[in-house]
């Protein structure tokens, strides 16, 4: 997607300018054929089609793929995949990518958002937030922290402090109730969180191994914290869980 600022405009930390030439952005909250820019409300950024000359035209041999990733969920649109908001002005923001967003009860969160409050923390040096499935609201937001070295206070304490910032900074559609100290997070040798993997393990559902994650023992570690909180296989309405078997988590 081209962006611009035109001549004399003030640009402002975090956006982008408005969309360049005869390109056309759309940002909507579901997948449909007609896409409207929605100014203040957050969705999936695409672009209409046919996108400005020098875009992509096809994946390199692979043009089933290339539909099925970035054409079919919106017709008549190319998928970026990232999702953001266009203020008053026509400016668009990207706040993170698709994959990022969780849907709690219909409204649509950036867990990145919430990364950013939990990582505001004072005791907190690495975090990690992901959507398990829930009965009630579909997905709810789990927090996964890592302290810094040398801190002392017990973790109860600290993961009610966690809660109660991210309701004070992002509200209580948020849903954020459940963070989970752990030692260490599982990451790829290049340095990227398995949040996927993470996921599955608390949705109960099959995963294997990641053969570039750099150390396997996280994943166990992982695995007995969320047991450690009654997550199993997804929170239902009770904040019980499913069982995961045990192969899942060693």
């Amino acid at each position: 997607m081209a962006d611009r600022n035109r001549l004399g405009d003030c640009r402002q930390s975090g956006r982008l300018g408005r969309a360049a030439g005869q390109t056309r952005v759309g940002l909507p909250a579901h997948a449909g054929p007609c896409p409207k820019l929605r100014a203040g409300k957050p969705g999936s950024i695409v672009v209409k089609l046919p996108l400005p000359p020098g875009s992509l035209p096809t994946l390199w041999q692979q043009d089933a793929r290339m539909r099925e990733s970035y054409l079919d969920e919106f017709p008549g649109y190319y998928k970026t995949a990232d999702a953001g908001y266009r203020d008053d002005d026509g400016y668009v923001y990207v706040m993170s990518r698709t994959d990022d967003i969780i849907n709690v009860a219909g409204h649509r969160l950036s867990t990145g958002g919430m990364e950013e409050v939990l990582a505001s923390h004072q005791d907190v040096a690495e975090c990690a937030v992901l959507g398990i499935k829930d009965e009630l609201k579909g997905e709810v937001p789990c927090g996964f922290i890592v302290l810094k070295a040398g801190v002392s206070r017990p973790h109860a304490e600290i993961e009610q402090e966690i809660v109660a910032l991210v309701r004070d900074k992002i509200g209580p559609v948020a849903a954020f109730k459940l963070a989970i100290t752990v030692a260490r997070l599982p990451k790829t040798r290049s340095g990227k969180i398995l949040r996927g993997t993470i996921k599955k393990m608390a949705d109960g559902e099959a995963w294997t191994m990641p053969a570039t994650i750099d150390d396997p023992a996280i994943l166990g570690e992982i695995g007995e914290a969320l047991k450690g909180k009654g997550v199993r296989g997804g929170l239902s309405a009770t904040h019980s869980a499913c069982h995961i078997p045990s192969s899942r988590i060693t």
